[in-house]
């Protein structure tokens, strides 16, 4: 469920076999079962999520590196405690995050993504608060400078943030100055601070940069080779899954 409402918009049968790793039979059957509870929509060959995003380039990103992705989501989930408030913001592993909540006892949850709310509606212990502002379609969030001020105000226990790139010097970078801004801000709103950001993105370009990693105390990541852990772990607590 969480590939059919986060990875793009129809998934055939021989594609879900193929990433779930059991034969067609078994995802006939399974999505028979899931179309009676109305969670899916079956189609000629394969199914729909009932109610997904429709957001092609959120999409996109979401889909880049699922694996990796969805096991530092489940990783950071083991962090929240029953009570904390916790603010997670707009990226795509952040997304993956958004599914895993479900067990972690009754939480306050702040974000700016558009995209999350529905993965937080189906957990009943999750007070949801949507941190408003200007709302930018092609990402399905909300930002500028309203959406600054708010998050002036709040004070969370765990602040979870994610990175488009992570260079040599161990700086987080960003694509754009206004996402960057966000982020500096949800830095400071949170009394411990979570990086989530796969292996790959050591080997990417970011255009500005928003913190360091010695501004976390704990980045959940996949494997590393040695060499850059020992570097990283200069700088911060590095958690590999």
């Amino acid at each position: 469920m969480n590939r059919l409402r986060a990875v793009k918009q129809e998934w055939k049968i021989d594609e879900l076999a193929g990433a779930m790793k059991v034969s067609s039979l078994t995802i006939r059957r399974d999505l028979d079962l899931l179309a009676a509870s109305g969670t899916v929509l079956r189609t000629s060959g394969g199914c729909l999520a009932v109610a997904r995003v429709n957001n092609p380039a959120y999409q996109q990103r979401i889909a880049a590196n699922f694996e990796k992705k969805a096991a530092i989501g489940r990783a950071a989930a083991k962090e929240i405690r029953a009570g904390d408030t916790v603010i997670i913001n707009d990226g795509s592993t952040a997304f993956h995050l958004a599914t895993c909540l479900g067990q972690c006892g009754a939480i306050t949850v702040y974000t700016n993504s558009i995209a999350m709310i529905g993965e937080f509606s189906r957990f009943c212990n999750v007070k949801l608060c949507i941190v408003g502002g200007e709302y930018y379609s092609d990402m399905f969030l909300l930002g500028g400078s309203l959406m600054e001020r708010v998050l002036e105000t709040i004070e969370a226990d765990i602040v979870f943030l994610g990175a488009d790139a992570i260079d040599g010097n161990g700086r987080c970078l960003t694509m754009d100055q206004d996402t960057a801004r966000a982020a500096q801000i949800m830095l400071r709103r949170g009394r411990r601070k979570i990086l989530l950001a796969d292996n790959t993105k050591i080997t990417v370009c970011g255009k500005v940069g928003y913190a360091s990693l010695k501004d976390f105390d704990l980045w959940i990541t996949t494997p590393l080779p040695s060499n850059l852990l020992k570097q990283f772990s200069k700088y911060t607590s590095v958690r590999e899954v």
